[in-house]
Formats: C-alpha cells, sequence, structure tokens
C-alpha cells in the first residue's frame, strides 16, 4: 500500500480508531491491532511474500532468544547461522540474478559455453530495510547491547510496524521495541506534528518528486540526443526527485508512527545544505550510514590502524551501501565514487568541521558557506547520474554529454512552474532547518502557522501529480 494512495488515506483512520478506540489502552491488543494492519499494507502489494517475511521473523526470534542462553563458542556460531540464513533471503530474491547474469557474461567471455538460468522471481518490497532492522536485534543481543525479546508478538510487530516497513528509517531495537512495551496514551500534541509532518511529506513527493520525475524520465529515455542544459537540468532535478521522495516517504513514515504514538529515528537532516560530502552523509539516510558505521565499518577497525586500513574501511562501506541499493554496477559504481570524494576529507582530518547547523544565528549563509554548499551539491548531483542510470554505459554516455561542447544549448520544454515550486520547497527547508521537520514551525504564530499549512494543501490540490507512483527506495 501506498502512503500517496486512496487506499491508504481510508487505511490510516480506520487503524487509528481501532488502536485507540476499540482496544481501549490494552498494550497487547494495541500491538496486535498493528501487526493485523501491517499485515494488510504489506499484503496489499503482493500478498504471497509476507511469508517470506514470516520466515524472516521466526529465525531472528529464536536466534535472539538461544543467542541470550547460550553461552562459549557455540553463541558465535548460532550469531552466524542466524545472519547466514536472513542474509540468504536477501541474496537470493535481490543478488542471485545478478550474480549469475555476470558469471554467465564472464563465461561468454572466456569461451565457455555454458550459461545458468536466471530466478523469474520479483524483489519482495523492502526486503532490504527489514533485513537490516533484524540483523541489528540479533547482533546486538549477541554483543549483550540488547535484551533478547521473549513475546513473539511483541517482535513481530517491532519488524512490521506498517509505517517504517518497506523503506525504513532502519529502527535499533534499543529504541523501537521498549516502546511496543510502554503504555500508550494519546498525546494530541504529538498527533499533531505527525499531521504536519504527514503533510510535508506528501507534498514532497507529489508535488517535487514526482514532477521532477516527468522531466528526468523523458530526458533519460532520449539523453543522447539532448542539450546540455537539458542534461544538467535534468540531473539537478534527479537530485530534487530522489530527496523529496525518500525523505516524503520518511516524513510520512515519521509521522504516521506519531499517531499511535510512537517515534522513529530522524532519516533525513536537510543534506542539501551539507558544506561537504562529509556532512552530506551524515544527513542523508541517517539510519543506513549509522548502521553500515556501526556494524561494518567499527568491526572493520574504523579509522584506528594505518591510513591504508583506514582507506579500504571506508571503500568498503561505501561500495557495499552502492550494493545494498541495488544489483547493479551502476550502484557499486556510485558507492565508490561518494567513497572517493569522502576519503580526502578523512584522511586529512577534515571530515568532522560540520557538525553544527549552517547559519545557525543568521538568515543566510556566508559566501564561503553558500560556495561550500552549492559545491557538494553539485558532487552529489554527479554521483547520482549513476545512480539513476540503467547501466555503466548509459552513465558515461549521460555525463560525457552533460560536458559536451557539441551539444551546447539551453534546457528544453523546462517547466518553470516546478522550478518556482522547488524554489519555495528550498525556502520552507531553509526556513525550517534547525527543526526536525520543515513544517515544524513552533516560532510562527497560530494564523501565520494555518496559512503556512493551507499554502501547502494548496499546492498539493493544484500540482500533484496524481499517478499513484511508487517511491524510489521501493525497490531496494
Amino acid at each position: 500500500m501506498l502512503f500517496n494512495s486512496l487506499e491508504f488515506a481510508i487505511f490510516l483512520p480506520i487503524v487509528f480508531v481501532l488502536f485507540w478506540f476499540a482496544a481501549k489502552g490494552n498494550r497487547r491488543l494495541q500491538n496486535f491491532i498493528l501487526l493485523v494492519s501491517s499485515c494488510i499494507f504489506y499484503m496489499f502489494l503482493i500478498p504471497e511474500y509476507i511469508l517470506i517475511l514470516f520466515l524472516a521473523i521466526v529465525i531472528d526470534y529464536f536466534a535472539g532468544i538461544w543467542l541470550e542462553r547460550t553461552v562459549g563458542k557455540k553463541r558465535k556460531w548460532l550469531l552466524w547461522l542466524s545472519i547466514i540464513s536472513t542474509c540468504l533471503i536477501l541474496f537470493v530474491f535481490k543478488y542471485y540474478n545478478f550474480f549469475i547474469d555476470n558469471t554467465n557474461a564472464l563465461a561468454k567471455l572466456i569461451g565457455w559455453n555454458y550459461s545458468i538460468e536466471a530466478l523469474q522471481i520479483a524483489l519482495p518490497i523492502g526486503l532490504s530495510f527489514h533485513t537490516f532492522q533484524s540483523l541489528s536485534y540479533v547482533i546486538d543481543v549477541y554483543n549483550n547491547e540488547q535484551k533478547a525479546e521473549q513475546d513473539f508478538l511483541t517482535y513481530s510487530v517491532y519488524v512490521m510496524f506498517f509505517p517504517q516497513l518497506v523503506a525504513g528509517p532502519i529502527e535499533r531495537a534499543g529504541n523501537l521495541l521498549p516502546q511496543f512495551h510502554a503504555p500508550k496514551k494519546f498525546d494530541l500534541a504529538l498527533a499533531s506534528d505527525g499531521m504536519r509532518q504527514i503533510l510535508w511529506g506528501l507534498f514532497t513527493k507529489v508535488v517535487i518528486a514526482d514532477n521532477c520525475a516527468l522531466y528526468v524520465n523523458a530526458v533519460y529515455a532520449n539523453h543522447t540526443h539532448e542539450t546540455t542544459g537539458s542534461l544538467w537540468l535534468s540531473a539537478f532535478l534527479f537530485s530534487f526527485q530522489i530527496y523529496g521522495d525518500f525523505s516524503g516517504y520518511s516524513n510520512m513514515a515519521l509521522g504516521t508512527a506519531k499517531l499511535f504514538g510512537f517515534r522513529l529515528m530522524q532519516n533525513f537532516n536537510y543534506p542539501y545544505f551539507s558544506r561537504d560530502i562529509a556532512e552530506f552523509w551524515r544527513r542523508w539516510h541517517i539510519s543506513l550510514s549509522t548502521w553500515f558505521r556501526d556494524y561494518v565499518y567499527k568491526p572493520l577497525g574504523g579509522n584506528k590502524g594505518s591510513m591504508g586500513k583506514t582507506f579500504r574501511n571506508t571503500m568498503i562501506i561505501f561500495v557495499v551501501s552502492g550494493f545494498w541499493h541495488g544489483a547493479n554496477w551502476t550502484f557499486i559504481a556510485w558507492g565508490a565514487l561518494n567513497a572517493l570524494l569522502f576519503v580526502p576529507l578523512l584522511l586529512s582530518g577534515k571530515n568532522k568541521r560540520y557538525f553544527t547547523i549552517v547559519a545557525e544565528d543568521s538568515l543566510l549563509p556566508s559566501l564561503r558557506d553558500a560556495l561550500n554548499i552549492g559545491l557538494t551539491f553539485v558532487l552529489a548531483t554527479l554521483a547520482w547520474v549513476f545512480f539513476r542510470s540503467a547501466s555503466i554505459t548509459e552513465a558515461f554516455s549521460y555525463l560525457q554529454g552533460m560536458f559536451s561542447i557539441r551539444h551546447m544549448g539551453v534546457p528544453k520544454n523546462a517547466n518553470f512552474t516546478l522550478l518556482v515550486l522547488i524554489i519555495i520547497f528550498v525556502a520552507i527547508e531553509w526556513i525550517g532547518r534547525r527543526k526536525p521537520h520543515a513544517l515544524e514551525v513552533s516560532s510562527l504564530t497560530p494564523t501565520r502557522r494555518r496559512l503556512a499549512y493551507a499554502g501547502v494543501f494548496l499546492m498539493i490540490f493544484f500540482f500533484a501529480v496524481y499517478n499513484k507512483s511508487e517511491f524510489i527506495y521501493f525497490q531496494f
């Protein structure tokens, strides 16, 4: 079920009423309602794939309990058995065909006359997200940082919680599991903020992201015949498309969770106001970047070693992060390119320069900050070309066209209304950059707040793309 659909607009109020009024404060009944609702939400897409999710839940639920009861070397064996079992599901559905296709291509290249058939299966929605959430739980139990959950209902709803089931944020058990144990009392202020966050997420998805997609898709479909102006505009618009799409989903997820009294971790913190790539990655898809930091980078040794090991570890997490996004060489190249942009900052000790909010005490950034923000945005945009392209060949062809002298020219068929909407979007985000989301405008008077909400509603009404387009990160 899509957040930006009529079905969800009907589904959400029903679950809300059942949760707060039918359950009447009964914690287990509330969790049961959320679990059943989450199953319905997930099965709305491909019903049979819920069996795969159920299998992963069973594996890691019992793995957690056995790990807590086991001592000695057997704990490590249990840990690896759980990790391999969970990752095997992900491998079969997401990566098997990638490895088969590349093996067949290599065999053909060296003259071997055989091929292995690919599997005719679709990737279950959100498999990568709930796989990583389950893995973090098992690893935390192994490291004695998390008590094993004894209640199967509670563990199941922790994995299945529908607001963040299919595209995150990837929650840690230490944050989310206790919330399913705590009694729930309706918080009007929290629910109101949740509605504002849902509104902002919907705007960034159906107005910004989906309108950008119309131009981007048209240019990419015919990029070899486009002018440099069109290619650059399309690349910039894709930067806003993927940000609006994914941050829009995250805001709707966080807002929806607040309606039920849950607080999920912030997944985006205004990344396009970053002053270098290191800051960008602290602000973009925070739940994934911190996951790789805690469960891959640090166990490898992090930066506590030679310069060569630090370089190796950084390359590994960026490349693996790229591969997490999709079984395609373009994602690996995208991850590697971001690593190459990040490593100079890391090795020079400049990767931790920017932890404060840009222009925290002023309306406008300094000239130096503005230039750094612009440069970081351009670098991120060039890297996104690999992310958006269907192949490495297409990515290099697109980049070649962006810098081609022969195809110099202004953008064709530019949507000036969209450009104005993006300017408004950036302005609102800039004003709200000190808050967890842009519409948390507590400093405004009630009248001005209502006018701001009404303005966003009107922009959705007049400029939304009403095609129930899926979120980009559903494919991951």
